[in-house]
């Protein structure tokens, strides 16, 4: 079984040899063989590692370029031998003929260097990629090698970085310099001729010396403390022998009250006044010392006074040491979870913020301007807001004995009595350019929307405080005592005719009303003793209602009418003649004179857009209102133009040309005596009166 075996395995050495089964492709032979080989696979191992490892001896000695030329010969000749084989087979020839054998034996023969040329192409492929594995493991092994170097310069150069940057305690000691060291350091501390050039040396000598100066100084600290305590006793038997006299002192001041009461020096209130003065904010201190100085100096009749609650503004100034005010935003609450209780909690702390940034302190300063005339009194409250650092007032005019009147309603109303005491201010937005970004950053508007509730702001106000903001906001604007003086004394004239004007006009709005011109006896001389014309209406109007009326598009449209004014509409007739009146007065009358339009409804719609002599009634109340301003300060000059109007219309109506088509008297017969009845291309009637002759002229 043995040497069939050994038999059957022969022809596997040689390509050409054996017989015609095995070399020519018999497939018997080649199952025979393969059968073989499945069953006995370890007889090959010895040739088969011989093989590989002279292929693997031949990949060192044979060069790549010349295996290359060699396959490409081989194909070569293959395909040569191929085709002879097919052309002998063309030609008839059988195909175990001797010619083809041989041909098919150099075939094999060259299929086997090419198998030998593709296994060692194979081993150069694998070796290839071994040495490229090789080199790249290299590659890798000093990147990392490169890597570690790099981590470890950059970890010597943060070392460095540290060791540079390293601050020693001794530097943050403030020491004396060294000319003041080597003056005063004696020489066993500072070794002048072994420190002067050693900085190290130095600076340890600079230290011991430094050492010693602090020993000293605390032993003296030391006789300091014990020496205060002795005087803190002293202080102590000294108060409470004080507080022992005090109930005494007190008893004999309240002794003293009738007396001061019948002298009309009242010390005891003054005092009082002066201790809660002492709890004031900067602002309303500053604004009370000044208006109490200038009313012992100049106004018997304002009288300063503070009100409010001592205790709780104590508590204030307490917690206000105790706990600074924190301005940041609220950015950690917001990043904490968001849940609905937690949006009910930063609700409420919201409007808990919105209520404190309005807060005004416990403790106010109040003044009252009396009037002499009428003994009416003004009474201002000051308040101070802390977070805005603003100063605001509202106003209270006292009773009087005064008519009352529909259309002078809002004359005294605190909105309107201080609003333009200099002109443009209105007090609607704080004249802290701060607070508008307090008031954004809580979702609030402009202070003018909180005006009923804390008062308007106004400029003056602040100024009496001491306070000025410039046009760009600044970290902190400090009460100036020398700004409040030099607006003290201006403001309290400008609020008492302000308060005396408004009366006045309450006055004559009383007898407007009634359709009667209240006409001084002062003022009599500059109308004619006869007017037929008579007021019929007086009535309250607005600044809409007075901007949309036709005679009135010049005064608004020349930016001479605002929302601040006071506006009011009269009619005047005489006969068939109707004269609609429509009166704008400024806040601060009778200065600037009332502005004074008209339209006349007789004989068709005639106003000073359309008629001469209608623009020359208005020149002669607006214009020249000069000569109606009566008996200074001029608090009758609004009655006074309307008479003038009322004298106007009869020169106009009675100087106008009749139509002598119309047969029957005049309707507007004359009465007032004119030196010409019409002058010039316009035909302008006369309506200056002169008083002392008692006609009308021309201007």
């Amino acid at each position: 079984m043995s040497d069939k075996k050994r038999k059957g395995k022969a022809p596997r050495g040689g390509g050409g040899g054996g017989d015609s089964t095995a070399s020519g492709g018999g497939g018997v032979g080649v199952a025979v063989g393969a059968d073989r080989d499945m069953k006995k696979p370890r007889v090959e191992t010895e040739q088969e590692v011989t093989r590989v490892y002279s292929d693997e001896a031949d990949v060192e000695t044979r060069e790549p370029e010349a295996d290359e030329l060699l396959y490409a010969d081989t194909c070569r000749e293959l395909q040569r031998l191929m085709g002879e084989v097919d052309e002998l087979k063309s030609q008839g020839m059988r195909h175990n003929a001797p010619e083809i054998e041989e041909r098919k034996t150099q075939v094999c023969i060259h299929f086997m260097t090419l198998k030998k040329l593709n296994r060692l192409a194979h081993i150069r492929c694998k070796k290839g990629r071994d040495a490229t594995y090789e080199n790249k493991q290299k590659v890798d092994a000093l990147h990392l090698q490169l890597q570690n170097l790099r981590y470890e310069v950059m970890h010597l150069q943060k070392e460095i970085t540290k060791c540079l940057e390293f601050k020693s305690k001794h530097e943050e000691i403030e020491l004396v310099s060294v000319e003041e060291f080597y003056r005063d350091a004696p020489p066993e501390i500072s070794k002048e001729e072994i420190t002067r050039k050693e900085p190290h040396l130095q600076t340890l000598a600079r230290l011991d010396w430094e050492l010693e100066q602090r020993k000293r100084l605390t032993e003296q600290y030391s006789e300091s403390i014990g020496s205060k305590d002795k005087i803190a006793k002293d202080i102590e038997v000294k108060r409470e022998h004080l507080n022992n006299l005090y109930p005494q002192l007190n008893a004999v001041l309240q002794a003293t009250v009738p007396l001061q009461e019948c002298l009309a020096m009242p010390f005891d209130q003054t005092h009082k006044q002066a201790d809660v003065a002492r709890h004031l904010p900067a602002p309303l201190y500053v604004l009370f010392v000044q208006a109490s100085a200038y009313a012992q100096a100049c106004d018997k009749r304002l009288c300063v006074s503070v009100e409010g609650d001592v205790d709780e503004a104590k508590a204030l100034a307490k917690q206000t040491e105790e706990s600074p005010d924190d301005e940041s935003d609220s950015d950690q609450e917001e990043e904490a979870p968001q849940t609905k209780r937690r949006r009910a909690t930063l609700g409420v702390k919201l409007e808990d913020k919105r209520k404190q940034l309005l807060r005004r302190h416990p403790l106010c300063v109040a003044l009252d301007i009396s009037c002499k005339a009428n003994k009416s009194t003004l009474h201002l409250q000051f308040r101070y807001l802390p977070a805005l650092h603003v100063v605001t007032v509202k106003a209270r005019v006292g009773a009087s004995e005064q008519p009352s009147s529909i259309s002078g309603g809002d004359l005294l109303t605190p909105d309107s009595l201080l609003t333009c005491l200099y002109p443009g201010d209105h007090g609607n937005d704080s004249p802290n350019p701060a607070n508008r970004f307090h008031l954004q950053r809580l979702g609030m508007e402009s202070l003018g929307s909180y005006v009923q509730e804390v008062g308007r702001p106004y400029v003056w106000v602040q100024w009496l405080a001491g306070l000025h903001f410039p046009a760009q906001p600044t970290e902190s604007v400090s009460a100036q005592s020398v700004l409040s003086a030099s607006h003290m004394e201006t403001t309290v004239r400008l609020l008492r005719m302000r308060l005396l004007g408004r009366l006045a006009l309450q006055r004559q709005f009383a007898a407007l009303e009634h359709c009667i011109l209240p006409v001084s006896a002062e003022s009599q001389p500059l109308f004619p003793a006869k007017m037929v014309s008579r007021l019929m209406q007086w009535t309250a109007s607005t600044y809409d209602e007075y901007k949309v009326l036709p005679y009135t598009r010049p005064v608004v449209e020349a930016g001479l009418a605002q929302e601040s004014d006071l506006y009011f509409s009269a009619l005047i007739e005489r006969g068939t003649a109707k004269l609609r009146v429509a009166v704008l007065l400024s806040p601060s009358f009778p200065s600037p004179a009332p502005i004074l339009s008209l339209c006349l409804s007789w004989n068709g719609e005639r106003s000073s857009q359309t008629d001469d002599n209608i623009r020359a009634i208005e020149s002669e109340v607006c214009v020249h209102a000069g000569e109606l301003m009566g008996p200074k300060p001029g608090y009758e000059l609004l009655t006074n133009q309307l008479a003038r109007i009322c004298a106007c219309l009869d020169v106009y109506l009675e100087t106008w040309s009749p139509d002598v088509s119309v047969e029957g008297p005049r309707e507007f017969p004359r009465d007032k005596m004119c030196l010409r009845l019409s002058r010039g291309p316009n035909r302008l009637k006369p309506f200056k009166y002169n008083p002392r002759q008692g006609f009308f002229t021309h201007r």
